[in-house]
């Protein structure tokens, strides 16, 4: 079994984040801290795990932070001893291969969705009664028993397949595409994001980033509240056309930033020296799909007194400069949101899987134009280059079939 994944090796770690801005292919070199292997079949960890192989995978910004070091070893999760090996790519469609004798979800044959694998070991993974709360809960990300002792599966969605606890997965329904599929793991990351916050009809939003992220974000707030009113932050002008598609009614780009957030919201823009300013009566939510000291300094200082400001995309580096002032001075509410999971809305609580299958189904997702790149798994180098130069490259979502 072929698989890419990264080591928590701090000194391999220190020099590829050292070196890696200058020459990225560093990370190709045995003194990185990837790898690209070739596994051992082995045989199955238990009797309800399983074996799959891989169709088709998207490589998604926190699998190139994890490979090229920009995760910062100092941030507070690095810390839980169980995350010692990151095995890259988890929005992957895969086949079932082998079922162990006790699974009871899957038979070979069966196409499945990563859902809670690449978070690591859990309470139902390790055979552990009775289970915590939060797996109890069906969020399984925050299991207090992932450093435990027990079986753990093994490869990733980089590589040719991927050795999971049943749990681990989620089933495909016949009736998606394959492409449908592969967007169900992203799209629940941001419908457990979007609903943190739920927008509502004739609420001015921003989306800040328009990234992969960015524009799913777009879509899934778009899909939950139509009446809404969507500004979306774009670097790239290809980033910007597709927002558009997607239902933004303007976009935001340049340093007028502030001005134009005023203009679009109706508020007041106040600057002074040494000061980039704040706007007043500003957007009643904000989803900074960034989530970098400048986008949250900007998305604080853009938001209305009480409103909103969700952050959906991940900064795995300490945050030294950023302002908060705005949280105590304004009452902005500050929400943080990680992966996928279950989560509540209109009274009911389910999988974010089955929401964005629903919406799937009920024609709310348009992904056309989502995928910009495909390249076989032999080519992971090329692939991942371009996924790493999205400006230069116009990508959106690069994907290995």
């Amino acid at each position: 079994m072929r698989a890419i994944y990264v080591d928590k090796h701090i000194p391999r770690i220190l020099l590829t984040k050292a070196v890696t801005p200058l020459w990225p292919d560093f990370v190709w070199t045995p003194l990185s801290s990837a790898r690209v292997t070739d596994l051992p079949d082995g045989p199955l960890p238990g009797p309800d795990w399983v074996r799959v192989e891989n169709q088709s995978c998207g490589i998604c910004a926190s699998d190139l932070s994890l490979l090229f070091v920009r995760a910062d070893p100092s941030v507070a999760p690095s810390a839980l001893p169980g995350l010692s090996r990151f095995w890259l790519g988890h929005e992957v469609v895969s086949t079932v291969t082998e079922a162990g004798p006790a699974v009871t979800r899957f038979a070979p044959g069966d196409r499945v969705i990563m859902d809670s694998y690449h978070y690591g070991a859990h309470c139902l993974s390790l055979g552990i009664q009775p289970i915590c709360r939060y797996c109890a809960e069906g969020n399984r990300r925050f299991c207090i028993n992932r450093s435990t002792a027990g079986p753990h599966g093994w490869g990733g969605g980089f590589g040719d397949g991927y050795v999971a606890h049943e749990s681990d997965l989620y089933p495909c329904p016949p009736d998606l595409t394959s492409d449908q599929a592969l967007f169900v793991e992203p799209l629940g990351i941001v419908v457990q994001a979007v609903l943190r916050r739920p927008p509502e009809g004739g609420e001015k939003i921003l989306v800040y980033g328009a990234g992969i992220i960015g524009l799913l974000t777009t879509m899934v707030v778009k899909a939950i509240a139509p009446e809404a009113e969507i500004t979306v932050v774009a670097r790239y002008p290809h980033q910007a056309e597709l927002a558009e598609k997607l239902g933004a009614s303007h976009i935001l780009r340049g340093r007028d930033g502030y001005a134009e957030a005023a203009r679009i919201t109706g508020g007041k823009y106040f600057t002074a020296p040494l000061n980039k300013g704040i706007v007043l009566d500003g957007f009643d939510a904000v989803y900074d799909c960034v989530g970098d000291e400048a986008s949250l300094t900007d998305s604080l200082r853009w938001t209305r007194a009480g409103g909103t400001v969700v952050i959906v995309g991940l900064h795995m580096a300490p945050m030294k400069n950023i302002d908060l002032s705005l949280v105590w001075y304004s009452h902005v509410n500050l929400i943080g949101s990680f992966m996928h999971g279950h989560s509540e809305w209109h009274g009911q609580r389910k999988h974010d899987y089955e929401r964005v299958i629903e919406f799937f189904r009920q024609g709310k997702f348009d992904i056309a134009g989502l995928i910009t790149h495909r390249f076989p798994r032999k080519d992971y180098k090329e692939a991942i280059r371009v996924a790493s130069n999205k400006g230069r490259e116009k990508a959106i979502k690069v994907v290995f079939d």
